[in-house]
């Protein structure tokens, strides 16, 4: 509605509004009412045959550039997407533009604004806190804009010592919660993958490098599963149960998906990936509920994790290992209303542990 009164020069009337918005007019003079209220510069004018019309007066301004009031209200609600990268550059250049933002509304509008903000939250389970690493991730946008190689020092995950050494940056992308630099490496003459926060130290050199024109993130990761990368060409198929299969099939988890309800509720869902440790993973968080069908090389992984886990949670092995005697309140007090094969997942897994 916001839209529709800050674009309509001319105005627009309540039933008008009525028909676009697929309300009644009754509501629609009540939003209109709620707008004024909070604060909004709505103008009315009386037209022909005593019909009046409704706009918003005037345009915000950033700049010169034009911005109607529910494009401003979006980013500034939008900004509780940016929290994860707080302590970036991204994050102080979002900042201020916030800010400049809440100065185009007046005290009554920015409280009807910031109460919409309020409705919006972000979860933070798994993100990586970049708050430390400010002048590291500013030194890496110095060497993408000027295609500069960087000196950094890289501790992997494996690794008991960092190391240094000079890569050429292609990008970043954002996955689950933290940042990864994409770039060339000369020293094992591949493109390969640094997770930011493992990144001690960033220093752009005077060294310049020609990007390739054909590289795309895009089609870089288009064969795996999040960041991984592998050289391998593999079909998946996983049968889903009826337990989970609706859960599946409300998201798009790659690009190659393809997925196929089956008559007994259960889907198969497939995939074609250059590798296969992401979706390991994403197969294996789903218990007994998920049935990898090929490629073979999956399969044995997938049996080779299970038997590992099984031995795990052996309880026979250890006498000192405490025995849960109430699984089942116990998983279902701690997992998700919403995900209730989690529940049953962790029940099974302990029964089969405590035989």
């Amino acid at each position: 509605m916001l839209r529709i009164l800050s674009s309509r020069h001319y105005g627009v009337t309540v039933k008008e509004l009525a028909e676009e918005l697929g309300v009644s007019e009754k509501t629609i003079r009540r939003d209109l009412d709620a707008f004024s209220e909070a604060g909004f510069p709505l103008e009315e004018t009386v037209v022909e045959h005593g019909r009046k019309k409704w706009k918003l007066a005037g345009d915000l301004s950033v700049k010169g550039v034009p911005l109607h009031y529910d494009e401003a209200i979006a980013l500034h609600v939008a900004r509780c997407f940016m929290e994860p990268l707080a302590g970036t550059i991204f994050w102080s250049a979002a900042q201020r533009a916030f800010n400049k933002i809440r100065c185009m509304f007046n005290e009554r509008a920015l409280k009807y604004v910031e109460k919409m903000a309020q409705a919006f939250y972000q979860t933070r389970v798994g993100f990586c806190d970049y708050s430390r690493q400010a002048e590291i991730i500013d030194q890496i946008m110095i060497g993408l804009e000027d295609h500069r190689a960087l000196e950094i020092e890289y501790q992997s995950l494996k690794a008991s010592e960092p190391a240094t050494y000079e890569i050429h940056p292609y990008g970043m992308t954002y996955h689950r919660g933290a940042l990864y630099l994409v770039g060339w490496s000369p020293g094992k003459k591949e493109i390969r993958h640094w997770k930011v926060n493992r990144i001690n130290r960033a220093e752009v050199t005077d060294r310049r490098f020609e990007m390739p024109n054909d590289f795309r993130l895009d089609e870089h990761f288009a064969g795996s599963f999040g960041v991984y990368q592998g050289d391998g060409d593999y079909h998946i198929r996983v049968r889903f149960s009826p337990e989970v299969a609706r859960y599946v099939s409300e998201a798009r988890w790659h690009v190659s998906q393809q997925l196929h309800p089956q008559r007994d509720g259960s889907l198969i869902a497939e995939f074609d990936l250059e590798s296969l440790e992401e979706i390991e993973r994403w197969i294996l968080s789903f218990g007994r509920y998920a049935e990898v069908l090929e490629p073979p090389e999956l399969v044995e992984r997938i049996r080779y994790e299970v038997e590992q886990m099984a031995q795990v949670y052996n309880l026979k092995k250890d006498p000192r290992t405490l025995a849960l005697h109430s699984s089942a309140s116990i998983f279902e007090a701690a997992m998700p209303q919403d995900e209730p094969f989690l529940v049953d997942r962790m029940k099974d897994t302990v029964s089969r542990a405590q035989k």
